[in-house]
């Protein structure tokens, strides 16, 4: 993406922390924010770690959000520079180490012993988890900082054009290309796109969420989420960075930057509920509550039956926090300093926190069960348990 220019006007009116939101490379270790201090908390969940491991160069000087990925007893992570490893989940022992020669800047996505990724150069890479070999290699149409969403055919692309390209899983070919209209001044950041097997839902700088028909690329509904409010483009800024959710009874639950936390009926788009809520991250659906993440780092449980705030937790506020993620009853977030904080997802109580590594993190933690995968800035790579 080209850089969001940094001007004296805009720092006038966004101050520094907008600017960090905003800028193409943001290359500071802090958010201009000024965040709540640590405070000691009555830790019931401990954090103990099983294995460190080094991930190349890390995430680069524009933090890139380049998040690991687990399938089975596998799990994968990379660096900005093109080093993709592969490592026994349980004990860390290093399985296979390639480089790419081309600069990555996607999360991975680790299906059906296939590891998919998006670099800067618009190019989709497809790696066999076995031995790192290249399945295949394919062009989208510009950078890829979402990571690939895959159904049993296609894997659907979202480019930071605002472009949404669905490839065949098996070869890498072009299906069908989804083009939305981009507004002048975006998010760093794109969204992620949710995909199921006949639909794909995805998100847009625009503040429009399009269902796109899998079998063709034609969107079947579209809607606004966010609107854009006031004159100067940056107060107008509405972007729809998150991944959607869906549940099992078909509710999609959308997250928006100045915008709105909707819940919509998937098949037609007709809002159920929505409240005032500003998040740039994915929430987390665990049975009828819904955890989410907001711009300044409120954590925030939501009943999905009627979208009525079940508690909030503000001892985090502006530690520009990352998206949420579920560990055995509690949620996981890391912060700019390099901590991973646990929230009792019941109660919203902070019961753990440890440092994994003063280069902050700024990916969301990987989960499975009651094990923690953590990447943090710089690449190093923890792995921790919680108990009890």
């Amino acid at each position: 993406m080209t850089p969001i220019r940094s001007t004296p006007m805009m720092r006038a009116a966004l101050g520094a922390a907008a600017l960090v939101l905003l800028a193409g490379c943001a290359n500071k270790s802090e958010p201009a924010y000024t965040p709540k201090a640590l405070t000691s908390i009555e830790e019931s969940s401990t954090l103990e770690s099983l294995w460190q491991r080094d991930v190349g160069d890390g995430l680069g000087r524009a933090r890139y959000p380049i998040a690991p990925a687990r399938e089975g007893d596998k799990l994968f992570a990379a660096d900005a520079n093109g080093v993709v490893i592969s490592f026994a989940a349980d004990d860390g022992e290093e399985r296979w180490e390639v480089d790419l020669d081309t600069p990555i800047s996607s999360a991975l996505t680790a299906i059906a012993g296939q590891v998919y990724l998006g670099t800067r150069d618009g190019e989709v890479i497809a790696l066999d988890q076995r031995d790192g070999s290249v399945s295949w290699r394919s062009r989208v149409s510009s950078e890829v900082l979402a990571a690939p969403q895959a159904n049993p055919e296609l894997l659907v692309v979202q480019s930071i054009d605002g472009q949404v390209t669905a490839l065949d899983r098996q070869s890498g070919d072009e299906r069908w290309v989804y083009t939305s209209s981009q507004p002048s001044l975006t998010l760093r950041g794109t969204g992620t796109p949710l995909v199921i097997e006949p639909v794909s839902f995805a998100g847009f700088a625009n503040g429009r969420l399009v269902t796109i028909d899998n079998r063709n690329g034609q969107p079947l509904w579209d809607m606004r989420i966010a609107t854009p409010q006031g004159r100067s483009e940056v107060e107008r800024l509405v972007d729809l960075t998150g991944q959607p959710v869906l549940s099992q009874d078909g509710r999609l639950f959308v997250t928006s930057y100045n915008g709105q936390l909707v819940a919509l009926e998937a098949t037609r788009g007709n809002v159920i509920w929505e409240r005032d809520i500003s998040s740039r991250h994915a929430p987390v659906l665990v049975g009828d509550f819904l955890f989410v993440v907001t711009d300044d780092s409120h954590v925030v449980a939501i009943d999905t039956n009627n979208g009525r705030e079940v508690w909030r937790n503000e001892a985090l506020e502006d530690r520009w926090l990352t998206a949420p993620a579920f560990a055995d009853g509690r949620l996981v977030v890391g912060d700019f300093e390099g901590y991973v904080h646990l929230i009792d997802a019941r109660e919203g109580e902070l019961v753990g926190r440890t440092e994994v590594d003063g280069s902050g993190i700024s990916v969301p933690a990987i989960t499975d069960g009651d094990v923690i995968h953590v990447l943090a800035n710089d690449g190093h790579l923890e792995t921790l348990e919680v108990s009890p």
